[in-house]
């Protein structure tokens, strides 16, 4: 039996297990590990009638060692079937004449929970599979979202602790809140003055640092990732499209074998690729729309085939996308193209000019596969205020971005195939300008959430009940210069 291994999308990496993968998060090249073997396409029909739980073991186990798929059986009923998501884990509701996946019903209100409260289980298994006893330091960069549910994920988890970093003036005050509250004897939480490409260029940093793995070494540490930069991270998110485009069909909203297209509000890139990877696995996927906010890199990339980061970046209203690195479009080029020394190129260039530029054959591909688009600050409010007054609908800020960009799709395109926009936060997350998009009204962000609920009575998830009012646990503020230095010496306190 052929074992299943991961190679760098750069090509300098030494072929590791799943294991293996899991644990260093990252390539020792700078790439991102992808699967160096064929991925098995599904039986939709097999996968019809299963709950959650029995078909992300069905799913995962696809990139798993074939006789762990009872162990990965356990991992999801632990991460999905404890309580921690209601019983459906990803409910599909209708907003008009279109489908919402909502992403948010896990611990932290957040899409990032579909796969964050996976990995820590990942990891300790993968530990236990290698008689791994180094104590594992978990980075992660957060624009908002990852960072709770990372922190959530891994705290009090044996063998681990968690580092985030988040930018202080780049995520909403509840997402701050959240973090900077939690609790956790392994969990530290670190304000940079930078914004999230700061947070994260120093994190890949830190995984290539000679110094740091001298360190390391000495202090008998490993670091690992939690960032979508960890295949560990991508490949719970496949699940939730068959898993959505399957409540369609057993809803008879659609027939087995239909096309349907996905709407995704994108940052970093992660959400899209593995429903980019559920397409080649055999779910009919005809378009993925990429939503982006101001920032709009990737709708720039997707119209042009050209990534060119130099230029000005923005704090929106939808700061989970605040991004101008996102990291998991290594990954794509990589899986169009099938050629490391390619993408080694193209990442070289990135890093030495800030511009990049695919090949035709290339760029063929991400069109017949991608449309994009792009929403203002004005027209994400706009956009929230239609959506409820039409359909009853209360959406968040980036949801709101998916929505408006397909509305742009459908008009350009007049393209009927059924959509589904993927959820990815619970509106009282960004109750300030929810609020304002519903009423008019502008309210401090505590009293915009019990503002918001009486308006809508749309329920308050209970994460994010009583926020104002817990301890302030974490106060670390440092500058984005110092963040490689900051690691090194929580190193050696370990």
């Amino acid at each position: 039996m052929k074992e299943k291994m991961y190679l760098s999308t750069r090509g300098n990496q030494e072929p590791l297990d799943f294991y293996q993968a899991i644990l260093q998060g990252i390539g020792s090249d700078g790439g991102l590990l992808v699967p160096a073997f064929e991925i098995d396409k599904k039986d939709l029909q097999a996968l019809k009638d299963l709950n959650y739980v029995d078909m992300a073991t069905e799913i995962i186990s696809t990139f798993t060692p074939d006789d762990v798929k009872e162990d990965i059986r356990e991992l999801c009923r632990n991460a999905y079937g404890s309580g921690l998501f209601p019983e459906t884990v990803v409910p599909v509701k209708k907003a008009g004449d279109l489908y919402v996946a909502e992403l948010f019903q896990g611990p932290t209100a957040a899409f990032k929970d579909m796969a964050l409260s996976l990995l820590p289980y990942f990891m300790t298994f993968s530990l236990k599979q290698k008689g791994e006893e180094r104590e594992v330091m978990i980075l992660a960069a957060t624009s908002g979202d990852t960072g709770k549910a990372a922190l959530e994920g891994f705290k009090d988890v044996k063998g681990t602790c968690i580092k985030v970093f988040y930018p202080i003036d780049g995520v909403s005050p509840i997402q701050k809140q959240q973090m900077i509250t939690q609790t956790g004897q392994n969990v530290d939480i670190i304000g940079i003055r930078g914004n999230f490409d700061d947070a994260q260029t120093a994190v890949k940093k830190a995984f290539n640092s000679q110094e740091l793995k001298d360190l390391c070494d000495q202090h008998h540490v490993f670091l690992s990732s939690a960032n979508s930069i960890n295949i560990g991270r991508l490949i719970p998110q496949i699940v939730y499209y068959f898993y959505s485009y399957l409540t369609l069909v057993n809803e008879k909203e659609i027939e087995l074998g239909d096309e349907i297209n996905f709407t995704i509000p994108s940052g970093n890139f992660g959400n899209c690729l593995a429903g980019y990877i559920a397409k080649n696995m055999g779910l009919p996927i005809k378009k993925f729309i990429i939503a982006s906010n101001k920032n709009n890199i990737l709708t720039d990339f997707f119209k042009t085939g050209q990534y060119d980061a130099n230029r000005e970046f923005y704090k929106t209203n939808a700061p989970a996308m605040d991004i101008l690195v996102s990291s998991n479009l290594e990954r794509l080029v990589y899986f169009l193209c099938q050629d490391a020394s390619k993408v080694k190129t193209y990442m070289d260039q990135l890093n030495e000019t800030g511009i990049y530029k695919v090949d035709d054959d290339i760029f063929a591909k991400v069109q017949e596969n991608f449309a994009a688009g792009w929403l203002n600050e004005d027209d994400v409010l706009k956009t929230i205020g239609n959506c409820y007054k039409e359909t009853g609908y209360l959406l968040d800020t980036h949801t709101a971005v998916g929505y408006g960009v397909y509305k742009q799709y459908l008009k350009d395109t007049d393209d009927q195939t059924k959509n589904i926009i993927l959820a990815t936060a619970s509106p009282y997350k960004f109750p300030g300008s929810v609020y304002q998009a519903v009423t008019g009204e502008t309210l401090d962000e505590y009293e915009a959430i019990d503002a918001l609920n009486q308006t809508t009575e749309v329920p308050v998830p209970t994460p994010l009940q009583g926020m104002k009012d817990k301890e302030i646990l974490h106060k670390k503020v440092i500058d984005k210069e110092t963040i490689i230095d900051f690691i090194g010496d929580q190193i050696k306190e370990l």
